[in-house]
């Protein structure tokens, strides 16, 4: 048990309850995870006979640590995998990591300048060896902090793509596409970092808004010239021609002549393409092949040359004024000696529009013509739709569909190939006769003079896509392989649905005969601030989860973030709702310590309902209805609901009613009391239970120290159906509704919630006169002596509640308090009004923030009504 100075407390019999007075986090979390991994309860058994449930962990890259996007899936996926063990499955949650190329060589790359080296001083075998000895020290430090989060995977089968396995995996892959036709290598457009000097990922660029100038350029002389508009000049030293729409009737007559390109000495064709839209600023545009996507399928479309007018570090090579000029310094020139020349028609400045830099080094990336490979996707890209269409793989929710659906349906080819040396190299050998030969895991690579193998790598997410299937053993026919695969549910950010989850989709049906690579996928949405604003360094707004972890614990960020999770839709976060779910991790612990205090016990079967009191029954019956809310809840992945279910159930019902009920009970003793005891036992039992998916280390520490048993890890989940009594329900409600509106009566008078005040209890014919005495103990009221004189009467239901206020309440000092607090309910009216009136607001926020503020504005307009008419009552 956990170490403390304060000494345990002890039950009814002198017995300890084992549980210190404070529940502290750091004290039990550590110790633990440890246990439950030292004892193989997270690892999966391949031969056993259980029904198996697999998830596969979206591979963090090796360069990474925990951000809160990965505390918030890690959660749900620990969550669902705890729950299907506690069920009775065989359940594997496989761990691992990317091994990041762009991100890794960069950091190695950055290692080296510090010692004045490039990777070129040491050579590709030796710089790779370098970058493995930096994975072995400073990457994967993400593994451990997901120990800290209390993610329960197998870190038995714990893979890396590339180690061994992967990479044989890998290299079996591109030898069967390439053989089947559908990896190709071909020039086309892609993204080119010139610092990274390499071609990048859509993924790995990051557009943002950027101020910059649109310069309208006149090509070609009088009646016949056309103006084209542009906010990279440069380029136009690559122009192969101008494009207009065929339709545009002010440039019919030009489609097919020619105009002279500025600046150069060369004529270039007016080419007709529908492409061109006509209403777009004056409906001409230059068409630079080798440096635009739309340009290089214009060019293709009309067999337009492509002038490549830069090298790989983005400086001009054409010759003349601007060669050896950075693209931005002949940007500045070229629109200079343009000036000069009066063909600048107008400029606009600054004007604004989205600029793609590289994610790893912030870079302006280049659009760029380039000798690249690439994977054929339409065949595999149909497959992942009809996957979907034909019901054997379920997006959730269901309206994300359509958004997989356009990715899948309009997917372009893939460029796979990278200009880096850390990564998969591609197993292609070029021999001194033009040979080319792709080599599989099981064959030797072509030698002697004049063989070269290809010196780029694969693109990070051609092995992340092998993921569900290489990290079970495939290619081999692996025991992990027939268990595990398909994987149950793949739970992952909406954002990432074409660069991984399509992926994984493509090669998962080709690789394994057509059986998809998991059966759901469960769409998450980002995290986000309170504001509803992205979460980012440079905004300020970034959180690092470990902090939160240290002072709060790692289950109130998990019970935070899970109570967020809405499917596919965005997560706000603040601090203060850590720190709610802190003091709800508290409210669990003080309960179940009051509990064992008073003898609470799992010990032998339940009562026989008749020997049950109202509110007993009433509490199992709830209970049963949560366990059946809860199972609902996991089956249709609503994380948000199933912990405000298990919040509210908690915390008003059990804690708020059911122990503050049985306070009298167990005052009184005798047999109610033994009873009671044993009913609260099986209440926290089963709570305990249903929240340790989402909080594991506070439920473990209070179930074991409950129960006496050996770990909720391995213990069974609650079973649905279990005892009803509606009765009891009926007649429990009626005790919560008059002690609730009493309870708000006395607030209404100003009286403090433990002043005790005279009073007459009648119960008339209510059915509750059993529960008189609890009443009276949590209304304060103390019973009617011979001189009472009721000042007030408040009925309720067929319940009536006499009491007498004099002396009770100070009217001048409670007009006062009434008045501040009107005041603030005003103001507070005032404010969420203006911001639900703020068209910028409602455009922009999302969902929960709006109905946050919805919320508000509702609770402060039923302040303000409830404090006016108290005032009115004092004025009286």
């Amino acid at each position: 048990m956990t170490e403390n100075t304060q000494q345990p407390a002890t039950g009814p019999h002198g017995v300890p309850t084992d549980l210190p007075s404070r529940y502290t986090p750091a004290e039990v979390e550590g110790k633990l995870y440890e246990r439950w991994v030292e004892r193989g309860w997270f690892e999966a058994d391949a031969k056993s006979d259980k029904p198996p449930y697999t998830i596969v962990i979206p591979p963090p890259n090796v360069t990474g640590s925990l951000h809160l996007g990965h505390a918030f899936q890690h959660t749900l996926m620990d969550a669902l995998t705890r729950r299907k063990r506690m069920r009775g499955y065989e359940a594997l949650w496989l761990p691992g990591m990317d091994h990041a190329g762009i991100a890794t060589q960069n950091k190695v790359e950055q290692q080296l300048a510090e010692e004045g080296k490039s990777r070129h001083d040491l050579g590709r075998e030796e710089f790779v060896e370098r970058v493995w000895r930096w994975k072995e020290e400073y990457g994967g430090k993400i593994l451990g902090q997901m120990r800290r989060l209390g993610d329960g995977v197998d870190w038995s089968r714990e893979r890396f793509t590339m180690d061994e396995g992967l990479s044989r995996a890998v290299q079996t892959i591109f030898k069967r596409l390439y053989e089947d036709d559908l990896i190709y290598r071909a020039e086309r457009i892609i993204n080119w970092c010139p610092r990274c000097l390499t071609a990048i990922s859509d993924i790995e660029v990051d557009h943002e808004e950027r101020d910059g100038e649109l310069v309208s350029i006149r090509y070609g002389e009088g009646e016949n010239s056309l103006v084209v508009a542009t906010t990279r000049a440069e380029t136009m030293l690559g122009d192969t021609a101008v494009a207009v729409h065929p339709e545009d009737e002010r440039y019919r007559h030009l489609i097919g002549t020619e105009v002279r390109l500025p600046l150069t000495d060369r004529g270039i064709p007016v080419v007709a393409d529908e492409h061109v839209d006509p209403g777009f600023g004056t409906g001409a545009v230059k068409v630079t092949p080798a440096h635009d996507p739309n340009d290089f399928e214009i060019g293709r479309r009309h067999d337009l040359p492509s002038y490549t007018i830069m090298d790989e570090r983005a400086v001009i090579t054409v010759p003349g004024p601007f060669e050896g000029l950075d693209r931005l310094e002949a940007r500045s020139a070229v629109v200079g000696a343009l000036r000069s020349q009066g063909r600048i028609v107008a400029e606009k400045r600054p004007y604004v529009h989205a600029v793609g830099h590289c994610s790893r080094c912030a870079t302006i990336i280049e659009p760029r013509l380039s000798l690249q490979w690439w994977v054929r996707v339409e065949p595999l890209a149909r497959a992942a739709g009809d996957a979907v269409r034909d019901g054997r793989v379920a997006i959730h929710p269901p309206e994300m569909a359509g958004r997989y659906f356009q990715w899948v349906d309009n997917m372009h080819d893939w460029c796979i190939s990278r200009q880096l040396w850390w990564g998969h190299r591609i197993p292609v050998w070029y021999g001194p006769n033009g040979e080319v030969v792709c080599v599989g895991p099981e064959e030797e690579p072509p030698t002697g003079e004049g063989w070269t193998q290809d010196t780029d790598v694969l693109d990070t997410w051609f092995s992340s896509g092998l993921w569900p299937f290489s990290t079970l053993g495939w290619p081999e026919e692996t025991a992990d392989l027939a268990k595990f695969y398909p994987t149950d549910v793949l739970l992952t950010g909406h954002d990432i649905i074409f660069f991984w989850v399509a992926r994984m989709m493509m090669f998962g049906l080709y690789a394994m005969d057509g059986t998809p690579p998991f059966h759901t996928i469960a769409l998450t949405g980002l995290v986000r601030d309170e504001r509803g604003k992205k979460m980012s360094k440079s905004f300020g707004n970034s959180v690092d989860p470990l902090d939160w972890m240290d002072a709060y614990g790692s289950d109130a960020v998990r019970f935070t973030l899970a109570r967020g999770a809405n499917p596919g839709v965005d997560v706000p976060i603040g601090e203060d709702w850590v720190q709610a779910s802190r003091n709800f991790a508290n409210k669990v612990w003080n309960a179940t310590r009051f509990a064992l205090i008073n003898g609470a016990t799992v010990e032998g079967p339940l009562p026989a309902a008749e020997r049950m009191s109202a509110t007993d029954r009433w509490i199992l019956s709830r209970l049963a209805a949560v366990v059946a809310e809860t199972d609902a809840h996991y089956d249709d992945y609503q994380f948000a609901k199933l912990c405000d279910t298990l919040f509210h159930f908690a915390w008003d019902e059990v804690f708020d009613w059911y122990v503050e009920l049985s306070k009298t009970t167990f005052q009184a003793g005798g047999e109610a009391a033994e009873v009671s005891r044993r009913v609260l036992g099986e209440v926290l039992d089963v709570l305990l239970r249903l929240l340790h998916p989402i909080v594991p280390f506070v439920t473990e520490e209070l179930w074991t120290t409950l129960t006496g048993r050996e770990s909720l890890v391995v213990a069974d989940w609650p079973t649905a159906g279990g005892f009803r009594d509606e009765e009891a329900e009926r007649e429990l409600a009626e005790v919560r509704r008059l002690v609730t509106e009493v309870r708000r009566f006395r607030a209404d008078q100003g009286l403090q919630p433990g002043q005790r005040v005279p009073s007459r209890l009648d119960l008339g014919g209510t059915g509750l006169d059993a529960h008189e005495e609890a009443v009276r103990s949590l209304l304060r009221l103390q019973p009617a002596g011979p001189d009472f004189i009721a000042s007030a009467t408040l009925p309720v239901g067929g319940a009536e509640v006499a009491l007498d206020l004099s002396g009770a309440v100070d009217t001048e000092a409670e007009r006062k308090r009434l008045t501040k607090d009107l005041a603030v309910a005003e103001k507070e009216l005032a404010q969420t009004t203006a911001k639900l009136g703020n068209e910028k607001f409602l455009a922009k926020a999302p969902e929960p923030v709006k109905e946050k503020i919805r919320a508000r504005r509702e609770a402060a307009e039923a302040d303000i009504a409830r404090l006016t008419a108290q005032l009115e009552r004092l004025a009286g």
